[in-house]
């Protein structure tokens, strides 16, 4: 693989770092600016809404420019954003400095999946995009856990100096590293890349999307309270728990883009059976905590395996404008998470107990099933009908 992906990747994982770590950090943040946990959330909630705003907006402003010099200048927000946080003076300039961070976060998965499939062999896109996820994994795995131990250690704002300085690391490595032959802009503009939404098949994709990601993260989001209040951990057990889930994550979209690189619908297919699967298995063993265990690894296995496939049908179906497109994806999958964890949250609310979000989190992923069956069973009646076309073609290299 080029390693113009691994500075994608690297910063793919300072902005993954950026999203979840505040997680850990929210109480030494509420505590120093005196603010409520309710109002602390905002730096959560604020940062998603900020990423639907820049993978939408912002790409579609930057539709025209040429792709490299873009994902520098998105290196630059972040790194702005992140270090904008970490001197803060006030809780309002800290959500600024999130929210400057998250504008450039679907933007840069956006663009950067093409970028990432144009540097390879039309057979090995989807692993390169999922090479360029790898990062977003990893953050998950390793830097949250010690963002969050190096934030409790040395004070919650050394924690965004460190995922500033990875930042500029990303940036030097992004301007050496990827090369400027794969970054060319489509020509007509914005005009050309709102053409891919004439598609049905891309509004399928990003419905899947939204259901298959919402279906996990639905679960993900109070696993928490599953883990500790049905299965018996202790709560110091729980980040150790998380990293099992962040090494699913991480195989996952490993395995996840050679798979797609296949056979295209049908290992999303199969792929969100599993996962409603192992979401209903879940709740039904979630008393025991071996079972709970080996439940956990494969939610993340399974969930986040959709992943290099769920971006690159959407590239695919968006034909010659697969940016914007590309972008709008990133956002579909923070709706997701959403629409999760709402749906999560009224049948804890409903009292329904903490295994409830993991039935719940199985019903959407069953309507992502059906989606997906809907959308592949479409693509091969009119592979049928367009003779000598093949409905799992390649992105082009642009």
């Amino acid at each position: 693989m080029p390693v113009g992906l691994i500075a994608l990747a690297l910063g793919g994982f300072g902005i993954g770092l950026t999203e979840f770590v505040i997680a850990g950090l929210l109480p030494e943040v509420a505590a120093d600016f005196h603010v409520d946990e309710a109002a602390a959330g905002w730096l959560i909630s604020g940062y998603a809404l900020a990423v639907v705003v820049g993978a939408l907006g912002l790409t579609a402003a930057v539709t025209r420019l040429p792709r490299k010099p873009v994902l520098l200048g998105l290196m630059v927000l972040f790194i702005a954003g992140n270090a904008l946080s970490a001197i803060a003076p006030t809780y309002e300039v800290m959500l600024s400095g999130r929210v400057l961070a998250a504008l450039c976060h679907g933007a840069f998965f956006g663009i950067g999946s093409v970028v990432a499939a144009g540097m390879v062999a039309p057979e090995k896109q989807a692993r390169a995009i999922a090479l360029m996820f790898t990062g977003l994994t990893a953050a998950n795995v390793l830097g949250v856990p010690f963002g969050t131990l190096l934030g409790q250690a040395l004070g919650w704002r050394s924690t965004f100096w460190a995922i500033t300085a990875i930042g500029v690391i990303a940036l030097i490595g992004v301007a050496v590293l990827v090369p400027r032959s794969t970054t060319t802009a489509s020509g007509g503009g914005l005009l050309k890349e709102l053409t891919a939404f004439r598609s049905g098949q891309v509004w399928l994709s990003l419905i899947v999307t939204v259901l298959g990601f919402g279906g996990m993260f639905g679960a993900f989001t109070y696993i928490a309270y599953t883990l500790t209040e049905v299965s018996g951990f202790a709560s110091a057990a729980v980040p150790w728990l998380l990293v099992l889930f962040g090494l699913g994550l991480f195989a996952g979209n490993a395995i996840g883009g050679r798979f797609a690189d296949r056979a295209l619908d049908k290992s999303l297919l199969l792929l969100l059976i599993g996962l409603s699967v192992v979401l209903t298995v879940f709740a039904l063993v979630a008393g025991n905590p071996a079972a709970t265990v080996v439940a956990l690894v494969l939610m993340g296995a399974f969930g986040f395996a959709t992943v290099p496939g769920l971006q690159m049908r959407v590239m695919i179906y968006a034909d010659h404008a697969p940016t914007l497109a590309s972008g709008a994806n990133i956002a579909a999958f923070n709706l997701g998470n959403a629409l999760g964890a709402w749906i999560g949250g009224l049948t804890i609310t409903a009292g329904l107990g903490y295994t409830s979000p993991l039935w719940a989190g199985a019903a959407i992923t069953v309507g992502a099933v059906v989606v997906m069956a809907v959308a592949a069973g479409a693509a091969r009646r009119t592979a049928r009908v367009s003779a000598g076309k093949n409905t799992e073609h390649p992105l082009p290299v642009r």
